[in-house]
């Protein structure tokens, strides 16, 4: 196994320790992850009689016991409360969130491109799923940010990364495009079978489960009945583009433990030219960056690209130092750029990122960072 330094070192930087406390404690299994939370918040009401009510319904008893949950898990955190006091009840807020996720299929809107399609009924969306979820692989990845792997009295595990096939976003220079840009580069799972894959990597040593791709996001109805049949403890990790729908956020915020969002683009003007477009990418994202911060520990990963410091790099900064909590993020910015895809099949198209960030465009992000005090170093 390879182990990277880092994972040990990294834990004793007082802002990491910080900032990742409730990831950290669910890591260690000294908390219980917030899915686990979930299926013991509920009501005494049969499934049948719940799955019978309007979807308006639905959204009504969920926002009630999601305001129950976060009562729970703030007693849980502070160790006033032990989940092991707590009855199951006969309908949970997990799977409330299950079925409302399968009416949510009926006509999609997972994502903010709300393209409104019957995929419960095979009908491909901007996604290209139906109503499957395809997995291209899954593995221990040692490459992700050093908090991730483990350390802090857990083994060095790695993350347990289950890489999605599909993508609402479709960035011209993807590195992931054999499985964006083609969704049905993966296995059909259920979430029976998702649910076994992350047994299997967390009982390997997996310091938590890292749901990816392409784009985990069109995936949401497996990804949270996975969390039904899983009864491991291990914290869930949402790494995303960040186009979730309000509805989506609003079903993820309750079981999702740590939160690794992109934010590549700093205005929607090259949001639009680099991507496939048609959405407000910076209102969407930074909307949801909101709303995660608020539910969860966080760490933002920010991709350099050249010939954008000014329009897309800085201002992202900006946005995370005065509209997010700069004290409260950790910020990870990625210097390994590369031309992909179609800008590496026809660069003169895209001549402003057809080449590596330089040492000087990442000395000047660097630079601009520390003046804004954000904290990026111990895992950039």
């Amino acid at each position: 196994m390879w182990l990277r330094p880092d994972a040990i070192t990294v834990w004793r930087h007082p802002e990491v320790r910080e900032r990742l406390a409730w990831y950290r404690a669910v890591m260690l299994d000294e908390k219980p992850a917030k899915f686990r939370i979930c299926k013991h918040v509920g009501v005494d009401e049969e499934p049948e009689a719940v799955r019978a009510m309007s979807e308006s319904e639905l959204w009504g008893l969920h926002d009630k016991l999601s305001r129950e949950f976060k009562q729970v898990k703030a007693r849980i955190e502070d160790g006033s409360l032990s989940l092991e006091e707590l009855e199951k009840p006969r309908t949970s807020l997990l799977s409330l969130k299950v079925e409302l996720a399968k009416r949510m299929l009926r006509a999609c809107r997972f994502c903010v491109r709300r393209c409104g399609v019957n995929r419960a009924e095979g009908e491909k969306g901007f996604c290209g799923l139906g109503q499957e979820a395809r997995v291209s692989t899954f593995f221990h990845h040692f490459g992700e940010e050093a908090p991730l792997l483990g350390g802090a009295g857990h083994p060095v595990g790695g993350s347990g990364t289950i890489f999605f096939t599909s993508c609402n976003l479709r960035c011209c220079f993807c590195q992931n495009y054999d499985i964006s840009f083609y969704p049905e580069n993966g296995v059909v799972v259920d979430a029976r079978k998702l649910a076994a894959i992350e047994a299997e990597l967390r009982r390997e040593g997996a310091a938590n489960i890292n749901f990816v791709g392409g784009e985990p996001t069109p995936n949401l109805h497996v990804i949270l009945g996975s969390m039904e049949y899983l009864e491991l403890n291990v914290p869930m990790l949402w790494n995303s583009n960040m186009l979730c729908s309000e509805e989506t956020m609003k079903l993820l915020v309750d079981v999702i433990d740590i939160w690794l969002p992109d934010f590549k683009f700093g205005n929607n003007e090259c949001a639009e030219r680099l991507t496939s477009g048609g959405i407000d990418y910076v209102g969407t994202v930074l909307k949801n960056h909101k709303v995660a911060l608020e539910n969860g520990d966080m760490i933002i990963r920010h991709l350099v690209m050249p010939s954008h410091i000014e329009c897309c790099t800085k201002r992202v900064l900006d946005m995370i130092a005065n509209e997010l909590d700069k004290d409260r993020v950790l910020v990870n910015i990625m210097g390994q750029y590369r031309p992909m895809h179609y800008v590496a099949r026809w660069p003169e198209k895209w001549p402003d990122i057809a080449r590596r960030p330089s040492s000087q465009e990442m000395h000047e992000t660097f630079e601009y960072a520390r003046q804004l005090g954000i904290v990026f170093e111990p895992i950039s």
